[in-house]
């Protein structure tokens, strides 16, 4: 059965969402999933709870928002099975690798994960 890349991408964007409310404890205010080649790219909006928001906001020399960051790497790394299965069987690819990043100033996440080989063939010029 074959699925349109837009149609890979919101599978992609909803298990993110899912993984997030159920094992981080709250999902994003929004997320987006970009199939390039052999990478999933994903954005996460709203990922940031009001207490680290706060926390955030009111700190003067970078403790804090480095505190969010070192929690919330900890957190991903530990559900980085799951997040890799979700893709795997997304996509029908191993992930080679993921690397991901938070702003405390937006509160946006970012997600990329490497893939063995892109997901979908090359589109026809």
């Amino acid at each position: 059965m074959s699925h349109s890349k837009g149609q890979l991408e919101a599978r992609i964007s909803e298990a993110i969402i899912k993984f997030e409310r159920e094992y981080m404890g709250r999902g994003p205010e929004e997320a987006k999933s970009y199939l390039v080649e052999d990478l999933v790219v994903v954005r996460l909006r709203g990922v940031l709870t009001p207490a680290e928001r706060q926390l955030a906001r009111s700190d003067v020399n970078e403790q804090g928002r480095n505190l969010i960051k070192q929690v919330r790497m900890e957190l991903l790394e530990r559900g980085r099975p799951l997040l890799e299965e979700i893709v795997t069987t997304i996509t029908g690819q191993k992930v080679r690798s993921l690397h991901t990043d938070i702003s405390t100033v937006t509160g946006e996440r970012i997600i990329v994960f490497s893939l063995n080989s892109p997901v979908l063939p090359p589109e026809a010029p």
